[in-house]
C-alpha cells in the first residue's frame, strides 16, 4: 500500500465506502501524495505520452485552427489565449510559434494556463519563456475577455461516477476495504437516480454508465464565457458521443495497472462522453460543432502537407520517427479515431476550420 493508500484506507474504515469520483480526485490532486502534485508524468520517462509530445505538428495545426477563428471574429485585441491542463507547456509553445505567422495575433494574446500542479507550473514557466504567463486554479479566474482556449487530454482526468444497471434501478460503484484491508471496488445498494432515468431505455441489467459532472460544469462555464465575450474552444480527448461501459483505467510506466493498487502513483482516467458536453454548451448559448475524429480534423487542417515539408529536411532514423509520429496522430487504428474533438464558438461566429455543424 502507498502512503496515500494508507490515508484512504483509514478514511474508509472510519467513514464507510468512498464514491469513485472522490477516489479519483484524491488520488490525482492530494496536495502531498497526489499523482499530479508530485511528478511530471509525461513523455517516455513518465507514464504516458500525449499528442503534443509526439510531434510539433499537433500544436501547429491547432494553433492555426484557433488563429483562423481569431481572424473570423475580427481580430479581437487583447484576447485570452488559454489552455486547460497544459502538461509541460509543449502544446502552447507550438501553438504560439505557429501563430507568429498571423500578423498581430501573438502581440494581442495574453497567455493563461489552468493548472493546479506546482510541479507542472514550474516546467511550463521554463518551456514558455519569455512569454508572460498567468496561472489559474479554475476557469472561473480567467479575465472577462474574448477567449480562445484549447483543452487536450484534460477532460479525461476529471473525476467520474459509475453506475451499474440492476433490476431495481442503479447501483453506484464505490471503493471499500477487503477483509485484508486492501482497497476494493464494490457496489452500493440499488436505488433510483433521476438523472439516469433516460438511460433506462438504452441499457440492460449489467450495463455500466459513467457520468462526469466536473466535465459538464467546466464546459458550461467555458461556453458561457465564449457566448458572452466571443472566442472559440477546442476540446480534444479520447471518448465517444454516448457513454456506455466501464472505461475507468490506470496507467503506470505506459502500462495498464490495477487502479486501486497504488493510489497516487498511477494516472487515472476515463473516456470522455461528448454528448452532455455539447448539450451543456448549447444550453448557455454557444455554437457547437459536430464531434470530429482527431485524424480527420488534423488532415483537414493540413497536417500531411506539413509532415511532407518537415520530412524534406530529415533522413534516416529521424525521418522514420517523423513518419511514425504522423501515422500515430492520424491513423484510425492509432490515435486518429480513438481521440475526438469538439469546437465551441460564439453564437454568431463561423466554426473553426476542420469542423462540421452539429446536426443532432
Amino acid at each position: 500500500m502507498t502512503p496515500l493508500g494508507d490515508i484512504l484506507a483509514a478514511q474508509i474504515a472510519a467513514e464507510g465506502p468512498m464514491r469513485l469520483d472522490r477516489y479519483m480526485s484524491v488520488c490525482l490532486l492530494h496536495p502531498e501524495h497526489g499523482y499530479y502534485a508530485t511528478r511530471d508524468p509525461f513523455g517516455r520517462a513518465g507514464d504516458f505520452i500525449t499528442a503534443p509530445e509526439i510531434s510539433q505538428m499537433f500544436g501547429e495545426m491547432l494553433g492555426l485552427c484557433l488563429a483562423q477563428a481569431w481572424l473570423d471574429q475580427g481580430r479581437p485585441a487583447p484576447f485570452i489565449l488559454a489552455e486547460a491542463g497544459p502538461g509541460r507547456g509543449t502544446l502552447m509553445a507550438d501553438m504560439l510559434r505557429a501563430m507568429k505567422a498571423v500578423r498581430g495575433m501573438v502581440d494581442a494574446a495574453e497567455v493563461h494556463l489552468i493548472e493546479a500542479s506546482p510541479t507542472l507550473r514550474e516546467i511550463q514557466k521554463q518551456k514558455l519563456a519569455p512569454h508572460r504567463v498567468v496561472w489559474h486554479e479554475t476557469i472561473d479566474a480567467l479575465p472577462d475577455s474574448p477567449l480562445f482556449l484549447v483543452a487536450n487530454e484534460f477532460l479525461d482526468a476529471l473525476p467520474i461516477r459509475q453506475f451499474q444497471r440492476v433490476e431495481q434501478g442503479w447501483a453506484e460503484r464505490q471503493i471499500g476495504l477487503s477483509d485484508e484491508g486492501a482497497l476494493t471496488p464494490g457496489l452500493a445498494p440499488p436505488t433510483r437516480f433521476e438523472a439516469l432515468e433516460p438511460r433506462m431505455a438504452d441499457t440492460v441489467p449489467g450495463n455500466v454508465v459513467e457520468t462526469c459532472a466536473a466535465a459538464v460544469s467546466f464546459t458550461e462555464r467555458l461556453a458561457a464565457r465564449i457566448a458572452r465575450h466571443g472566442g472559440a474552444a477546442l476540446l480534444i480527448d479520447y471518448g465517444n458521443w454516448h457513454s456506455k461501459g466501464d472505461t475507468f483505467q490506470a496507467l503506470k510506466a505506459h502500462e495498464p495497472v490495477d487502479p486501486f493498487a497504488t493510489p497516487g502513483e498511477a494516472d487515472l482516467t476515463a473516456h470522455v462522453d461528448f454528448e452532455p458536453l455539447a448539450q451543456a454548451a448549447q444550453r448557455v448559448g454557444a455554437k457547437v460543432s459536430a464531434m470530429t475524429a482527431q485524424g480527420l480534423l488534423l488532415e483537414r487542417l493540413g497536417i500531411t502537407a506539413r509532415a511532407q515539408r518537415l520530412a524534406q529536411a530529415l533522413s534516416g532514423a529521424a525521418r522514420e520517427t517523423h513518419i511514425a509520429a504522423h501515422r500515430r496522430l492520424t491513423h484510425p487504428e492509432e490515435m486518429g479515431h480513438l481521440f475526438q474533438a469538439l469546437a465551441l464558438v460564439a453564437p454568431n461566429a463561423p466554426l473553426p476550420p476542420g469542423f462540421d455543424p452539429n446536426t443532432d
